[in-house]
């Protein structure tokens, strides 16, 4: 199951530097706005401890995590929806994403200038916003001309669309996001083909070198999932050996790194899991939606999978690991049988029947 996020922001907030410590590919930062034109792509592996645990049991050939696609994009501007700096083809960019990471410069950095040359997050994250509102606006505008032409016909199921996207646009036009606006499940699943930016899942990260501070107050205000590092000492921190992160990451006073904290957080935003395949091949990781029956899940591997579902062996990683593998699991009656309206659970080892 493929999931790419977006890096969004203006110009010198850190965004590509953030890009950099997440992929560990040094996409260039230098100090000038649009110094990225095409965005740059990078596959991160998600850090997971329960692959390793189980592998430990298991003693597979091969370990294969699951994975998450970074995309940095250029810097927007004030005038992006209208083209203004490259914009259209920036906002372009961010449409085939899944969700959007927006990176909000709190840092001081006299060497390194800001667009509006002063540092304002809240000021930044509103003209981010407005810019991916006017955006939307202008395609709920277009697509609304044509449907009110063609709900002349009186079918029911246009009209409705042509009332949805009439909705939608006095929303967008009072300064509401479109994923604050209250949809039906019909509504959601039409809106799909406009591909609009503020409906996509958001998480800001602040960009500042205060680790401890309180971002309480901003949740409220900016009603999103909200995290703060400091892009640069993450982009330091990626350079070192595996032991060493570890170590610096202690000296921080921190628990996790800001990579696992930003996974952790895109799953959160994203309502997703992870289920475990394990034997002595391989040990892998998947990912698939929160509320993913067992076919569905299955069908992340391959699609057949999904056609052919006819049951699946079910252990919680733990237990798994408790009782030292699948034969042992099995002989303690541990492993159990579930059928097509299993509803999967985060860190289920799982392994599918197929016919």
């Amino acid at each position: 199951m493929s999931l790419s996020i977006g890096i969004v922001g203006l110009p010198n907030v850190g965004k590509s530097t953030l890009f950099n410590a997440l992929t560990k590919k040094q996409a260039e930062a230098s100090n000038y706005p649009f110094c990225t034109i095409e965005p740059n792509v990078g596959i991160v592996e998600v850090p997971d401890e329960r692959l390793k645990k189980l592998s430990e049991v298991s003693k597979p050939k091969k370990i294969i995590p699951t994975t998450i696609e970074f995309v940095d994009i250029a810097g927007l501007v004030e005038g992006a929806h209208k083209g203004e700096g490259l914009g259209n083809q920036f906002l372009a960019n961010i449409r085939e994403c899944d969700a959007i990471c927006e990176v909000v410069r709190e840092f001081k950095d006299d060497n390194i200038i800001h667009v509006n040359n002063k540092l304002d997050p809240d000021g930044d994250r509103e003209t981010i916003g407005i810019e991916l509102m006017m955006a939307d606006l202008n395609s709920v505008t277009k697509r609304l001309e044509r449907i009110t032409k063609e709900s002349k016909s009186g079918n029911k199921e246009i009209i409705k669309y042509r009332e949805t996207l009439e909705k939608i646009k006095e929303k967008l036009e009072n300064g509401t996001e479109v994923r604050s606006i209250e949809l039906d499940e019909e509504e959601k699943i039409k809106l799909k083909e406009l591909n609009l930016l503020t409906i996509k899942p958001i998480l800001y990260l602040l960009n500042t070198t205060n680790y401890e501070k309180d971002i309480s107050e901003l949740k409220d205000k900016w009603q999103g999932e909200i995290i703060a590092m400091d892009a640069k000492i993450e982009a330091d921190i990626a350079t070192l050996s595996e032991e060493e992160q570890v170590e610096y990451i202690k000296d921080l006073g921190l628990n996790k790194s800001g990579l696992d904290r930003l996974i952790s957080s895109a799953y959160r935003l994203l309502n997703l899991i992870t289920y475990f395949t394990t034997g002595e091949i391989e040990t892998r990781a998947w990912t698939t939606n929160k509320n993913s029956l067992a076919p569905q899940a299955a069908g992340v591997i391959h699609s057949d999978f999904e056609k052919g579902f006819i049951r699946a062996e079910i252990i919680n990683w733990e237990k798994f690991i408790e009782a030292g593998g699948e034969s042992a699991a099995k002989e303690k009656g541990l492993i159990r049988t579930e059928g097509k309206n299993y509803l999967m659970q985060d860190g289920d080892v799982c392994h599918f029947l197929i016919s």
